[in-house]
């Protein structure tokens, strides 16, 4: 089920809200978690199953870590837990990948088994994982009540695509959290928002996307269109599910932490992982980084230990060469600048912003890519191999066709309409007129979604393939 569908908007929410504000305190985890498992089954029924028999090991493990804390049976147990959601998570993603490569080394042809990947099963492991581990440092205790538990790992706002949620953040909240109708009202405020993210920018500009990779008439600044429509796609299909994840958890008295801080203001690349995918990123610092030694060991050391992250991170994002080159070409980027480039870049805000955007574009025509091939023939295109045209009648059509789009894509992927509302809002008369406007504003621009989603088409968040 999707969260920008007339179903789950209409139907599916609205009943768990009732259900939810009806239901006595000792009953409000079991409702969440009740409907996150209908959530689920809704567009994987078979895979929920799995969901469960990671929850339940999950739970398992987190007692015996802590059962056993002080002795080896506690590191025994933690590792074991560790094996056991990383060997289910592989089996899924990764198994037809290695045959795959295997059968490419050796001539052989084994046969690949054709898994179907369950939707969220890498953000929900790494939920599990970072809760088992936090119980062994001791930053938290075992959850001994298994509804509460389940419910923090199948909650289904974050369920299929994230934040990566971790239990230290939330455990107070799933055992007393605060309900209002200013709470309901900011996160209605939130969703409606990162619903028009998701339906008038990401959508739109998505099928710009496939207009390109259809087209027979391509050029050097269409490549470069593809490659900042891209970036500008991604960008809010993603940060609009976040915003949808943020909103919907505030309905029911959870504070989320943020996802996105406008990435693409960054003045390195360093600062882009900063704002981009914050969960992501925090996570593999924590749980990666560090405990391979960070930047605390020799420089040969550290800078591998960067690459180990990075390879990580691009295989997390996906079974092919192509997220695994993505994620150490930042690898490389983030190398770079540490050695030499973080003192230079900021000299100059202007010159650290165009570099920043140029090697992030290049790095999502990497991503996007259905394989290596592609990506080196776009890459190319981008700068006139293969006796590609400067420029084409198909881009000067859709860069008139989209012109407009695009430009309020790069206004809203910056802070300056936030900007703006804060300035308004800071002088009397314009706080009145916003608090006026605003609501009515927002249910005008819910109604207009609504009209889109009647419609249009299926588009699943791009994120869910991960």
């Amino acid at each position: 089920m999707l969260f920008s569908s007339i179903p789950f908007l209409y139907y599916f929410l609205p009943c768990v809200l009732i259900l939810y504000f009806i239901a006595p305190k000792c009953l409000k985890n079991s409702v969440l978690l009740l409907s996150s498992l209908v959530f689920y089954a809704w567009g994987e029924p078979k895979y929920v199953i799995l969901m469960a028999i990671s929850i339940v090991l999950g739970y398992v493990f987190g007692l015996l870590i802590e059962a056993w804390r002080g002795t080896k049976l506690s590191k025994f147990f933690l590792i074991l837990s560790i094996v056991t959601s990383l060997g289910m998570l592989g089996y899924f993603k990764y198994t037809d990948f290695f045959i795959s490569n295997f059968n490419a080394v050796t001539g052989l042809s084994v046969p690949l088994l054709q898994i179907a990947l369950p939707i969220g099963i890498s953000f929900y492991t790494f939920k599990i994982l970072s809760y088992t581990i936090d119980v062994y440092r001791g930053k938290v205790t075992a959850q001994r009540n298994f509804i509460t538990l389940a419910t923090y790992v199948a909650l289904f706002p974050h369920l299929m695509a994230g934040p990566i949620v971790r239990y230290a953040d939330v455990s107070a909240q799933l055992e007393s959290r605060t309900h209002s109708v200013s709470n309901l009202a900011l996160g209605m405020r939130r969703f409606i928002l990162g619903l028009a993210k998701k339906i008038l920018f990401a959508d739109t500009l998505g099928e710009l996307c496939d207009i390109f990779k259809n087209s027979g008439d391509k050029s050097v600044l269409f490549f470069w269109l593809y490659a900042i429509t891209f970036a500008l796609h991604i960008y809010f299909d993603f940060s609009g599910y976040s915003d949808m994840a943020l909103g919907l958890g505030k309905m029911f008295g959870f504070d989320f932490l943020e996802n996105f801080d406008y990435p693409y203001i960054s003045g390195s690349v360093t600062e882009f992982w900063r704002r981009w995918h914050m969960s992501l990123g925090s996570w593999f610092r924590d749980y990666v980084y560090i405990p391979l030694g960070g930047n605390r060991v020799s420089k040969a050391r550290w800078f591998l230990n960067i690459f180990i992250v990075w390879l990580l991170t691009g295989f997390w994002h996906g079974a092919a060469w192509n997220f695994i080159v993505w994620g150490l070409f930042f690898a490389v980027l983030l190398v770079i600048e540490k050695l030499w480039l973080l003192k230079p870049l900021k000299k100059s805000k202007v010159w650290s912003h165009i570099y920043v955007l140029f090697f992030v574009m290049i790095s999502f025509v990497i991503f996007n890519a259905s394989d290596m091939q592609e990506a080196f023939t776009y890459i190319g295109g981008m700068f006139g191999a293969g006796g590609v045209p400067f420029i084409s009648d198909e881009f000067l059509y859709y860069l008139r066709s989209y012109a407009v789009i695009l430009v309020l894509g790069i206004i809203g992927a910056t802070p300056l309409l936030k900007k703006a509302v804060l300035a308004i809002k800071k002088k009397p008369a314009g706080e009145k007129i916003m608090n006026i406007a605003e609501p009515i504003l927002l249910v005008v621009l819910l109604l207009m979604l609504t009209a889109y989603l009647v419609d249009g088409s299926f588009s699943p968040f791009f994120y869910f393939r991960f």
